[in-house]
């Protein structure tokens, strides 16, 4: 298949740039993979769709405040740093633009506790940066830093929390599960009390998330990695699941990627850690997963495509035209879609 098929047109006045209040009440689109057929709801409404002995894997990652503008000591030339990955405590990838503000050597202040020098100039343009720290790192970075929101958000977010999901729990992300946003604690506890089993993942989402597919041929597309974790009790709920004849259904494609990854892996869900690059297109065979509720994802994107690869290509590009029609709201702040 090409890039192209999955291109839609969007209205920019669709792109969602601020989180809807309370939580679960945006809207949420249900899609029959067997059919095709389309209903409109909220997402209050997503109880009527699960059944007692199904589980609901959650992906509990916290995004860092990753995004920092630090002044070049020596010249005063402001340069913005993203986080990536942490190599020890103090040492980051970053990305840093305008690049040529940051070579090698060159020293930031970002405030009075914090300052970096950058170690490396990577092939790819991305920086290794040494921190200095005038206290924990974490509190220090959480003063300081800003959310690293994808570049469709143009609106400032006035409460860092609601580029949160309310469970997440383990810091290193660069980007938030946004399929997750939609929930709150109260929704969670009766979903629990329909005795639908709720339990978590973790995938660390990285900015490639975002990043464009620029090959004509979706098969030389080559994934990004990101760090997952199988808790051993998850797996303990998914293969009790699975064996009373429950469906798992995962909230947003990082956890269905956690699932995928580890049932490709290991022929079976077990409790374990690594990096996954899985690329989930059509023709791919779901091994583990039963149900997807996720947000509407950008045109020719690989988020996109893992849709379609679940529910059919055509079931999926069809959803999508009807929701521009009736004018869902779009992206990380956007309205939900739930596939089974």
């Amino acid at each position: 298949m090409k890039t192209s098929d999955f291109f839609y047109n969007l209205p920019e006045n669709l792109i969602a740039q601020t989180p809807i209040e309370p939580r679960d009440s945006s809207r949420l689109l249900i899609l029959s993979k067997e059919n095709g057929n389309i209903e409109h709801k909220g997402f209050g409404d997503l109880t009527s769709y699960l059944k007692e002995g199904d589980c609901l894997i959650l992906n509990n990652t916290r995004v860092l405040p990753a995004r920092l503008y630090g002044t070049r000591i020596d010249t005063g030339a402001v340069v913005e740093f993203v986080l990536l990955k942490q190599r020890s405590t103090l040492v980051w990838e970053t990305l840093a633009g305008p690049g040529k503000k940051a070579k090698e050597g060159y020293e930031f202040k970002f405030s009075d506790k914090l300052f970096a020098r950058v170690q490396e100039v990577l092939p790819d343009g991305n920086r290794i940066i040494e921190f200095k720290c005038d206290g924990e790192f974490f509190s220090v970075l959480d003063e300081v830093g800003m959310m690293p929101l994808p570049p469709y958000i143009k609106e400032k977010l006035e409460d860092k929390e609601r580029y949160q999901t309310v469970y997440s729990k383990e810091l290193g992300s660069a980007a938030a599960p946004t399929a997750g946003l939609h929930f709150t604690d109260q929704m969670l506890q009766k979903i629990e009390a329909l005795g639908v089993k709720v339990a978590y993942v973790t995938l660390h989402v990285g900015l490639g998330t975002f990043r464009p597919v620029k090959v004509d041929d979706i098969t030389e597309h080559k994934m990004h990695t990101e760090h997952y974790v199988m808790p051993e009790v998850t797996a303990e709920i998914i293969n009790e699941t699975k064996k009373n004849g429950g469906r798992v259904i995962c909230v947003g494609t990082t956890s269905c990627r956690t699932v995928e990854s580890v049932a490709q892996r290991y022929g079976e869900i077990k409790a374990c850690s690594g990096d996954t690059g899985i690329f989930i297109y059509p023709g791919y065979e779901f091994k583990c997963m039963d149900g997807l509720i996720t947000n509407f994802h950008l045109p020719e994107s690989t988020l996109i495509m893992l849709v379609s690869a679940f529910a059919g290509y055509d079931n999926t590009m069809s959803a999508y035209n009807e929701a521009v029609e009736e004018k869902y709201r779009f992206f990380s702040f956007g309205d939900a879609m739930l596939i089974l």
